[in-house]
Formats: structure tokens, C-alpha cells, sequence
């Protein structure tokens, strides 16, 4: 195992994988048009609830800094109504 893996050995490897004259289907058995077709729509409806859960994590964070800045903006308002009681 005093054997390095080199970057030719890589080139070696995939230059060999791409020569053979089979069809690329047998490099991924099992996949075949209705099955990519599957998969995409598989994936893309997880894409779209990701996606849905992003935009209510964005909502929720856009109001709690709204909250923020309005506690912010209150807040020398009761300071000064607390220090000068009339």
C-alpha cells in the first residue's frame, strides 16, 4: 500500500471509462426515461417546500427585527417618561 494515487491515475481511470463503447445507459442501470421523469417532479416538489419553509423562516425573522425596532423605538420614550413624571 506504498502506492500513491495520482492525478494521472485519475485522468487514467476516467480516460478508460469513457473509451468503452457501451451505452451510457449501462453505466446507470435502472434509470430510464419515466424514472428521471419521476425523479425530477420527486425533486422539485421538495425544491417547493424548501422553498415554502425559506420564505416562512424569512417572514418570521423580517418580524421579529420589526418587533426589535419597535421595542427600540418605545424604548427612550418610556425612559424619559419615567425619569420626568409631571
Amino acid at each position: 500500500m506504498s502506492d500513491k494515487f495520482s492525478p494521472n491515475d485519475a485522468f487514467a481511470f476516467f480516460n478508460n471509462l469513457w473509451k468503452q463503447s457501451e451505452p451510457l445507459s449501462n453505466l446507470f442501470p435502472g434509470l430510464n426515461e419515466d424514472e428521471l421523469e419521476r425523479k425530477i417532479v420527486e425533486l422539485k416538489v421538495v425544491e417547493n417546500w424548501l422553498q415554502a419553509n425559506l420564505n416562512m423562516l424569512s417572514v418570521s425573522i423580517k418580524t421579529l427585527e420589526l418587533q426589535q425596532a419597535t421595542l427600540a423605538a418605545m424604548r427612550p420614550a418610556d425612559k424619559g417618561t419615567a425619569a420626568n413624571p409631571e
